[in-house]
């Protein structure tokens, strides 16, 4: 008989290890919704954080990364208020992380059953990693103004899969069926590529404005005016294509309407401040709720995408009501 130190003896997996495993759960419980929430709301969080980072002219208040000085892995007393912001958002950045950490191992006894969940929790995780790395050289390249748009449409991107996460965690598992005609499927997908398309020209137009995190920061070298009307007309578009999204989901009856109408209240609180800061010199707190606004804005997007489909149903006048609205 092999001894207990025989190389053929299975590993003993630690008392402690075993009981943690067990502790979690194996299906979406009030622990996963706390959490995913938290995460959500952390991501929004750190938007305006970064926000009021560059707004306040606090983008380079730790010059240096991964510390905050040569010296110093913390902000001093001599760098003053920016320092403190700027080390803030940073702290922010490891409590975003430590949330992501947590979805994730509280979806891993569930990650083959709810298989997207695992996914959309491990995208998030990495997309943090990540965005601490862009963070870096957004610092070190003096805050590049199109690295730091990168970092921005970076993290209303993980907004968005937060948003995800979300949808599909009050949603059974198994397979989906659209739940709208084809033909309103396209038209909210062109909506979306019109959203996208208007967050990347109010980036484009925030980089050529004034606020650019540091007085010694460079400019993208495009005129501000001239980009603040192209960004109005995706702007426009994108309220006009949301109305008639609306107009139809509740005329149609379809399990959109409410997220729908939902992103057009966004869309119309967004627009006044835009037009408000632009008639007013961009008056800091209006910029950053502007942006604050469009992560919001994508991911109520998001969710109006995803409540296209719907967890199947095999059979009932429900199934055949959807399968025959959306061949139509």
């Amino acid at each position: 008989m092999p001894s207990a130190s025989s190389p053929s003896s299975p590993t003993r997996v630690p008392e402690p290890v075993r009981r943690f495993v067990a502790w979690l759960p194996v299906d979406v419980d009030r622990r996963v919704r706390v959490f995913a929430w938290l995460s959500f709301v952390a991501e929004v969080l750190i938007i305006g954080t970064g926000g009021a980072v560059r707004l306040t002219g606090s983008g380079l208040g730790c010059p240096t990364w991964p510390r905050c000085t040569p010296d110093s892995l913390i902000n001093t007393p001599e760098m003053g208020i920016h320092g403190v912001i700027e080390f803030g958002n940073r702290t922010l950045t490891g409590l975003v992380g430590i949330l992501a950490i947590a979805v994730v191992v509280l979806v891993w006894r569930m990650r083959h059953e709810r298989r997207v969940l695992f996914v959309l929790s491990l995208i998030v995780l990495v997309g943090i990693v990540a965005q601490a790395i862009v963070g870096g050289i957004t610092v070190l390249t003096g805050l590049n103004p199109f690295i730091v748009g990168f970092h921005y449409v970076a993290s209303v991107s993980l907004v968005a899969v937060c948003a995800a996460f979300l949808v599909r965690m009050y949603q059974p598992a198994g397979a989906r069926t659209l739940a709208a005609p084809r033909w309103f499927a396209g038209l909210v997908h062109a909506t979306t590529a019109i959203l996208a398309l208007t967050i990347v020209f109010g980036v484009l137009t925030t980089g050529a404005g004034p606020h650019s995190g540091d007085e010694a920061s460079i400019r993208n070298g495009f005129d501000a005016q001239v980009l603040e009307h192209v960004h109005a007309w995706p702007g426009y578009a994108l309220f006009a294509l949301t109305l008639v999204v609306v107009v139809i989901a509740w005329r149609l009856r379809l399990p959109v309407r409410r997220w729908a109408t939902a992103l057009l209240a966004v869309e119309l609180v967004q627009i006044a401040v835009g037009l408000y800061q632009a008639r007013n010199g961009l008056p800091e707190l209006a910029v950053g709720t502007h942006m604050v606004l469009a992560a919001l804005a994508a991911a109520t997007m998001t969710v109006v995408v995803l409540r296209l489909k719907q967890p199947a149903v095999a059979d009932g006048p429900i199934a055949r009501r959807e399968t025959a609205s959306a061949r139509r």
